[in-house]
């Protein structure tokens, strides 16, 4: 119900008002979980997440080919598994470095090995760097989608004891809100642009709502107390419109069963904006 909310809160009608086309592909296809029942334990209807994720990657691929920015809305943050890996194709075949910059109260870097809990939302990112459900890894016949040195995940808080160990480990820059509150959302922005947008590479930016903290973004299925402030959240989100080098977008955690009156989805769509270049002034 993610994309409804936000098509609900007008982002198409928001894209145009900044002077570009908006091209609505429609949904990929999602099976109900309710219905299809539970095969593994410990990745949780792995299988139908990989064939949605394996639908989308194509999607993105060819939309950045064609010259455009595809926007992928959800969900949860599995979709990154299929949207990153079509970035990753496109640059691929134009041999074009990318950056990632990932944006989440979590690190998204569980393995069917390491998670407490089976869901396969807490791994896309490991999946991404080449380990985990092969039905994710495998997506678009090539891994890892990623360097884990072009790859910065800013906003953690709440992370597994056995997940921190594996972050450690990555080779992925982590920023913590701690590092956040100590230095300031713009010194670590500017770090993170000149990590992994290093060499004029291009951007993909994958935005979970959970990184923003639940007092105004309460419609996400984890929230986590003392996320990213509103201002916090635009800035970055400016930054990366000033870098002229976005590709392809995620906005993801969208639950409007667990929000208000929509203000999740409209707060997501004021923070799109932003990314494609909507400005204060």
């Amino acid at each position: 119900m993610g994309p409804s909310a936000l098509r609900i809160a007008e982002i198409a009608r928001g894209i145009r008002e900044l002077g570009f086309e908006a091209r609505d592909l429609g949904d990929i296809h999602v099976p109900i979980p309710e219905i299809i029942g539970e095969h593994d334990s410990r990745a949780r209807f792995a299988a139908e997440i990989g064939e949605a994720c394996s639908a989308l990657f194509p999607l993105v691929r060819d939309s950045i080919l064609a010259g455009h920015v595809p926007i992928s809305l959800g969900g949860d943050h599995s979709l990154a598994a299929g949207s990153i890996a079509g970035t990753s194709a496109a640059m691929r075949s134009i041999a074009k470095p990318f950056g990632v910059l990932w944006v989440d109260a979590h690190a998204d870097m569980n393995t069917p090995e390491t998670t407490p809990s089976g869901n396969v939302h807490g791994m896309p990112l490991a999946s991404l760097l080449g380990k985990g459900p092969p039905e994710l890894v495998g997506i678009g016949g090539f891994s890892p989608k990623l360097e884990p040195d072009r790859c910065a995940v800013v906003g953690l808080r709440n992370l597994d004891e056995r997940e921190k160990q594996i972050v450690r480990d990555s080779g992925v820059h982590a920023y913590t809100m701690k590092d956040i509150d100590r230095r300031g959302i713009a010194d670590v922005l500017d770090e993170v642009i000149g990590i992994v947008g290093r060499d004029g590479a291009a951007l993909h930016v994958s935005f979970d709502m959970d990184g923003v903290d639940p007092g105004i973004s309460p419609g996400v299925g984890t929230p986590v107390h003392g996320g990213l402030s509103y201002r916090e959240s635009h800035l970055l989100m400016e930054t990366v419109a000033d870098t002229h080098r976005l590709v392809a977008l995620d906005v993801v955690e969208i639950n409007p069963i667990l929000d208000t009156r929509n203000s999740t989805a409209r707060l997501a769509v004021e923070f799109v904006l932003s990314a494609l270049g909507k400005n204060i002034l």
